[in-house]
């Protein structure tokens, strides 16, 4: 041992550049026990680590040099020397001769210790472990020791730190494990979509990360209870299927609440299950909802740890994730539950169809019998009906011709002749050697019969209705489990179906007229035999042909013969009795209003009017005389007779006016050779010539009475006629006529139709077709009113309803 100065030399910078050089915590221990073995050579140095646990505080070996010396791993906190130092966390020395073999009960020393020292590695004022130092052949100095510090305040920085870094990486393994974990689980809960298959695999997953002694799978029902669907490990104090409803127990709870559970075997729910047993029960337990886009699915359980301890919140964090992961995985096997339900439901209705399609006995019983063959996994389906009192086997699956002296056939018809005395469904299995029924009897002819026949589940249906028994339908498999909840009632809705369906088959040869329903029926089932595409694309062209008639719109036009008749015309008579003096236009002559188109002998009243002025012209002067002798009233005498003759003055200007005959429209002059009324003697109000206005025309359209309720002011007329067989005339509905003519035995209406007729081409008394558009109407009332109009009034007719 070194003792030639009175302090120990300690190179610190290349002592920490050293301990620098290594991360882990038991490298460094190592370096730090062999520096103190170079101070102090012939000794063993232990350098140990102060932890704490739920019992208290206990020393760990990080690393020993020498020989001699084997220390135990842990030692706990206050045990003997190093209890010492605990207490006083500073160095001690315990001389050889001092010791007894309980101080130092830790160490398994094949030498006699001279010396024993214990120093505290202080971080701060934290005692975080402590160098033991035995010593064979000298005592150990105190003084030397202390010199030790300075290294021991580097040792102690750095156990700290490699110590927090190794728990950070042990964090930073721990997650990375963990979310390996979820990974692996994940891919396990996603490798089956089977419900009974995926419940037990997420148990026992769960079961094993968490390393409990139990885990419970709730689900939730449609009455918003949870059941326990399955218990992976063992927990006594619940029992698979049981209910629990919100107030009722721990699931209960979480699945109202929908968070998360953390709780002890203090908790009042905990102590209720617990009651049921006598020991053990639960110590902890956690429990987390399962929520699938936030609706509930069901609540997950675990119970007891496996180690002792009792569950922590990584535990319920780490169960809360691990729900997730079984949501998404319950939710894509519920998924393929729906769908096989959605096709059991198919399959019901296409055996559905094909028993309600027709009226043939043998075709429904094939059909009920074969038909859910692509969804019920079974091996033999037959269907006995009652016939005299006596069931007969009338079909079996897979068999067109059956031979009632087959010993098979002959076991399975005095099966449904039992079966037939039942009032309710029965379903029987075997399972090993028990057979699923409690009447002995029943047991008995069971055995014997799945014994002959091979098979190892039968299920039994009594068809009947209010008018009494009509058979029994019975499935058959040699897996005693091959039928679900699904297809139990997939069962019984066809057996209600193939009841009805079956009894309809039966009276159906005692309808009358048969003979004038088989020809539908015999088209129905030509149809039914097409390929399916083809009866799809018939169909599809029925539909098709049936909507364009009921909503695709067509215009719809009703039409009558056309005649054209003057849109305007007018009679000119003479105003006044005498002789036509002159004639100023010719027939077929364009006229405006107003136009001097001849004038009568005038000489009468020119020679009045002439006389008049004459006379007012002399009163006039006779009253500027007197007026200019101021003879006031020889003036107003005159006056008066002035007023008189310019009155007289003006009525002859108006009687000499109407001696000029004018047209009162614009128009043709129509009255043929016009010009020969000169010299004739017109007297008051007698024609002098005839003018027409053909700007535009006046059509009259003849409508039949059947059509006429369609006709309105205002509608758009196209009218065609024989004169100009090359164009259209557009035109407008003005008036309908309020009263019918009857015309050849027909009740015909007018609609007076105003065409426009700028080039005067159209003239009165030109015929041909019109078309009054009615408006849009379905396609069936424009293509099928006139049919049905007249079979109607046919059926009124005769039964006059």
């Amino acid at each position: 041992m070194r003792a030639s100065g009175s302090e120990l030399e300690v190179n610190l910078v290349d002592f920490a550049a050293r301990l620098l050089g290594v991360q882990e915590t038991a490298p460094r221990a190592r370096l730090i026990t062999q520096a103190v073995l170079d101070q102090f050579p012939d000794t063993t140095t232990t350098v140990y680590l102060l932890d704490r646990d739920e019992d208290g505080d206990f020393w760990s070996v990080a690393a020993s040099v020498g020989e001699g010396v084997e220390p135990d791993a842990t030692v706990s906190g206050d045990a003997g020397t190093l209890g010492t130092l605990l207490q006083e966390q500073v160095t001690v020395v315990f001389e050889g001769h001092t010791l007894v073999r309980e101080n130092y009960a830790h160490l398994n020393v094949r030498r006699t210790v001279k010396s024993l020292a214990c120093v505290p590695l202080l971080h701060g004022e934290v005692l975080v472990g402590a160098l033991e130092i035995l010593s064979f052949d000298a005592p150990l100095n105190l003084k030397h020791l202390d010199s030790l510090r300075p290294m021991t305040e580097l040792s102690s920085a750095a156990l700290v730190s490699s110590r927090s870094y190794e728990q950070e990486r042990s964090g930073s393994l721990n997650s990375i494990t963990r979310l390996t974990q979820f990974y692996d689980i994940e891919k396990v809960f996603s490798s089956t979509l089977e419900m009974e298959e995926l419940l037990p695999i997420i148990g026992s997953k769960i079961r094993e990360m968490l390393n409990c002694e139990a885990v419970n799978v709730w689900l939730l029902e449609p009455d918003e209870s949870v059941r326990l669907m399955h218990q992976a490990g063992l927990d006594e104090t619940v029992q698979e299927q049981c209910q629990q409803r919100p107030g009722e127990g721990i699931a209960g709870d979480v699945s109202d609440s929908g968070e998360a559970l953390l709780i002890d075997r203090t908790d009042d729910r905990v102590v209720r299950r617990n009651r049921r047993l006598a020991e053990g029960g639960i110590v902890s337990l956690i429990a987390a909802p399962l929520l699938d886009q936030g609706a509930l699915v069901g609540v997950l359980e675990a119970v007891n740890k496996l180690d002792g301890t009792a569950c922590d919140e990584d535990d319920l964090f780490t169960l809360s994730r691990l729900a997730e992961s079984a949501s998404i995985a319950l939710h894509n096997a519920s998924l393929l539950a729906a769908e096989r339900k959605v096709e059991v439901l198919e399959a019901l209705v296409n055996v559905s169809h094909e028993i309600t399609s027709t009226l043939d006995l043998d075709r429904v019983l094939q059909a009920v019998v074969n038909g859910p063959a692509s969804v019920i996994p079974y091996e033999r389906a037959a269907i006995a009906l009652e016939e005299g009192r006596r069931m007969k086997l009338r079909a079996i699956s897979g068999t067109l011709e059956i031979n009632p002296d087959d010993p098979k056939i002959v076991d399975l018809n005095r099966m449904l002749e039992w079966a037939s005395l039942l009032q309710e469904p029965i379903l029987v299995n075997q399972h090993g050697d028990e057979i699923s029924t409690d009447r002995e009897a029943t047991r008995t002819k069971f055995q014997s019969y799945f014994s002959e026949s091979g098979m190892r589940a039968m299920h039994v249906i009594p068809l009947g209705d209010e008018e009494g028994r009509v058979g029994v339908l019975s499935f058959e498999s040699s897996n005693p489990d091959f039928l679900s909840v699904a297809h139990l009632e997939m069962i019984k809705v066809l057996a209600n179906q193939a009841t009805v369906a079956l009894r309809n088959a039966s009276l159906y040869k005692e309808v009358p007229f048969i003979g004038v329903l088989q020809p539908l029926m015999e088209k129905k089932r030509k149809f039914l035999a097409l390929e399916k595409h083809s009866r799809t694309l018939l169909v599809a062209s029925a539909c098709a042909a049936v909507l364009f008639l009921a909503l695709f719109p067509l215009p719809l036009r009703v039409e009558g013969p056309a005649a054209v008749a003057p849109a305007r015309e007018a009679l000119v008579g003479a105003d006044i009795e005498g002789i036509v003096k002159q004639v100023n236009v010719k027939e077929g002559d364009r006229v405006q209003k107003g136009t001097i188109i001849g004038t009568m002998e005038d000489w009468d009243y020119r020679s009045a009017l002439a006389a008049a002025e004459a006379k007012r012209d002399i009163a006039n002067e006779l009253m500027n005389r007197a007026l200019a002798t101021n003879d006031g009233s020889e003036a107003g005498i005159q006056k008066a007779q002035a007023d008189y003759w310019t009155a007289e003055v003006a009525r002859a200007k108006e009687r000499l006016d109407r001696t000029l005959v004018r047209s009162p429209i614009d128009g043709v002059v129509a009255t043929p050779h016009v010009e020969n009324m000169v010299g004739k003697k017109l007297k008051f109000g007698e024609s002098f010539a005839q003018i027409v206005d053909n700007s535009e025309a006046l059509v009259d359209l003849t409508i039949d009475q059947t059509d006429i309720s369609l006709v309105a002011a205002g509608q758009r007329v196209r009218v065609k006629l024989d004169g100009f067989p090359e164009r259209t005339f557009q035109g407008q509905v003005v008036v309908v006529s309020p009263l019918g003519r009857l015309e050849a035995e027909r009740r015909n209406f007018y609609a007076r139709v105003a065409v426009q007729n700028p080039d005067g081409i159209l003239r009165a008394g030109m015929q041909g077709l019109g078309k009054v558009s009615t408006g849009w109407h379905p396609a069936g009332k424009v293509f099928f009113r006139q049919p049905v109009i007249w079979i109607w009034s046919k059926l009124w007719s005769w039964f006059g309803w």
